[in-house]
């Protein structure tokens, strides 16, 4: 019996399909997180400005005083704003895939309309309708801003304008899922994972296994005995001692991320002693202790006198 397909997820926005015609659980980049990737990419760009103006003016005064005139200067005012503005971006998105400083920062992705990766000729166009009229906007910049952001709110898929020119859509590489608990371990298991070696066991294989054991309810049974079986092994192959007795995959699986969580764990706490022993202003104040009102005694009832007996 399979189990019923997960209902689609609300994030799911992009409208992205993959060649097996099913949609794919990727979000759209809207008008907050592209502003603050910009406002990174900003930093950035003065400070690549800062070096190549610093560059220019040392080519300036290694020329002759005769040659340096005011057409001169425009010239390089014109190289300086090109490199800044469009060839950062173009350079950045041809060899980071699709992703400038700020996108890295934030998580964001530019790719072609279809989902495709974006093109050299792409990215030229969506930084030249950027300087034109979106970031700095050369022409008129105010009404240029309003007309970017009014798009941007108004489409569907939150593109701009030199996303409608070039064809290219900005979407997130950083999923929105809940993430829930891990599973308990078998009890059986936790003394063999325990001894485990896990120093071969690295983010990327742990991060799979944690969405498979997280997802492993909603998965169909073939399929889902199939990848636990597929894990497992990539998992083994790296980890010793073998398991003691035998037992599904998924129990494996969950007793190697629950040892892995404890030691990481540890080693946090471990850390964390250590950080406040060298700066104990660090440590967090102990929380004074809650006291209960004191209240009036009751007299006690007094001792009858052994002389009026």
């Amino acid at each position: 019996m399979r189990a019923q397909p997960p209902p689609a997820s609300r994030w799911a926005d992009a409208g992205l399909v993959s060649g097996e015609a099913v949609e794919l659980d990727v979000r759209v980049a809207r008008l907050g997180s592209r502003v603050l990737a910009l406002l990174v990419d900003l930093v950035v760009q003065i400070g690549l400005a800062l070096v190549l103006g610093a560059a220019l003016s040392m080519l300036v005064l290694a020329l002759p005083p005769d040659v340096m005139d005011a057409a001169l200067a425009g010239g390089l005012q014109v190289v300086l704003v090109v490199l800044v503005f469009v060839g950062y971006p173009v350079v950045m998105e041809r060899f980071a895939g699709g992703r400038t400083v700020g996108k890295l920062a934030v998580g964001l992705r530019v790719v072609r309309a279809d989902g495709g990766p974006v093109g050299v000729g792409q990215s030229v166009t969506r930084a030249l309708v950027g300087v034109a009229v979106e970031w700095p906007g050369l022409v008129l910049p105010l009404l240029s801003w309003a007309a970017t952001v009014t798009v941007m709110l108004t489409d569907a898929r939150g593109r701009r304008l030199g996303d409608l020119v070039a064809g290219t859509l900005v979407v997130h590489t950083r999923g929105a899922g809940v993430w829930r608990p891990l599973p308990p371990a078998v009890p059986p298991l936790l003394a063999w994972a325990a001894t485990l070696d896990l120093t071969r066991v690295d983010d990327g294989l742990a991060l799979a296994v944690r969405q498979y054991v997280d997802r492993l309810p909603q998965l169909a049974a073939p399929e889902a005995i199939r990848l636990g079986r597929e894990l497992w092994a990539e998992v083994a192959a790296v980890t010793s001692p073998p398991p003691p007795w035998r037992a599904p995959e998924w129990a494996y699986l969950s007793a190697v991320l629950a040892e892995r969580r404890r030691r990481a764990a540890y080693r946090s706490g471990r850390t964390r002693a250590v950080t406040d022993t060298l700066w104990p202003e660090l440590a967090p104040a102990p929380a004074a202790p809650v006291r209960a009102p004191l209240r009036r005694a009751a007299p006690e009832p007094a001792e009858p006198d052994p002389v009026r007996r």
